[in-house]
């Protein structure tokens, strides 16, 4: 179940769906894109696998998924955008989010709902550029990093205030839906589940089809994290088993580890069909 979170002193209605239509064929499938908006070069490996070597440096792709059907123009994650960031991370090949979806054939306008996977800047850091659509997060993530995260004792590592202000906004404009916890329907055929905990409340989404898709962002950052079944960055410490948990149930989820879409592996624009910035995860 899904409510929309609005003051009741303003008592702003939630909007309808931008263009959104039903499709009239319940049996059609989605198509899934991942399109990548950048690369950073030798990151870490040790932040992204826990225990892993020190000395080790990985590339890592920055993207965000694009699905399509039902009516619907879905991004889950936007990516970002905002300078401050560019300051701290080294990108190469950067494309603005907005810009790198219009290589797929999409008007950014178009967008008619967009599935936040967790606050992060790199993943919640293009919500702006998509001022159409309904944004969908897990009704803790939103609470959390809205109010207690910027009080004492709060965490907000990663999290941008600007992004904060314009989710709030967009809630108070009854543009934010938010999600009620773990294996909710949030579109038809599309499902969102928890317990990972990469931020306080993240989630990941299984995309159903005759092959199912899990689309995890960084609740699983790396094929390596799958393979061997180890924890990444999690929000504490004593979240790490919870999160080698949620890596088996994508597992059983998809069905095969080749349905498991890592968050920056770039892995995923080598194991499908590519074309420029656009890997075609399923269809299309």
């Amino acid at each position: 179940m899904m409510r929309v979170l609005v003051p009741l002193a303003l008592m702003v209605a939630a909007a309808p769906l931008s263009g959104a239509q039903e499709s009239s064929d319940p049996g059609e499938e989605y198509s899934i894109d991942a399109i990548r908006y950048g690369t950073i070069r030798g990151f870490p490996l040790s932040g992204l696998v826990m225990g892993a070597p020190a000395e080790e440096r990985v590339d890592i792709s920055m993207a965000f998924w694009l699905i399509r059907g039902k009516g619907r123009v879905i991004l889950f994650d936007t990516g970002f955008h905002r300078p401050r960031w560019f300051e701290r991370f080294d990108l190469d090949d950067y494309l603005r989010p907005d810009s790198a979806l219009m290589e797929a054939g999409v008007d950014p306008a178009d967008v008619t709902d967009v599935i936040v996977s967790h606050a992060h800047w790199d993943h919640m850091g293009g919500i702006d550029l998509f001022p159409a659509a309904t944004l969908r997060i897990q009704r803790e993530e939103y609470e959390y990093y809205t109010g207690p995260a910027w009080r004492e004792g709060g965490r907000k590592g990663g999290i941008d205030a600007e992004d904060i202000a314009h989710l709030v906004g967009r809630n108070m404009a009854g543009k934010v839906a938010v999600v009620e916890g773990d294996d909710v329907e949030i579109l038809p055929g599309i499902r969102a589940f928890t317990g990972a905990r990469h931020t306080f409340a993240s989630q990941y989404v299984l995309v159903e089809g005759a092959e199912p898709i899990v689309l995890a962002s960084d609740n699983c950052y790396l094929d390596r994290n799958l393979a061997t079944r180890t924890a990444g960055a999690t929000f504490d410490p004593s979240d790490r088993e919870g999160n080698v948990a949620a890596l088996g149930r994508m597992l059983h989820l998809a069905g095969s580890a080749d349905r498991v879409v890592p968050g920056h592996d770039p892995s995923q624009f080598q194991r499908f069909a590519t074309e420029g910035r656009v890997a075609h995860v399923r269809g299309r």
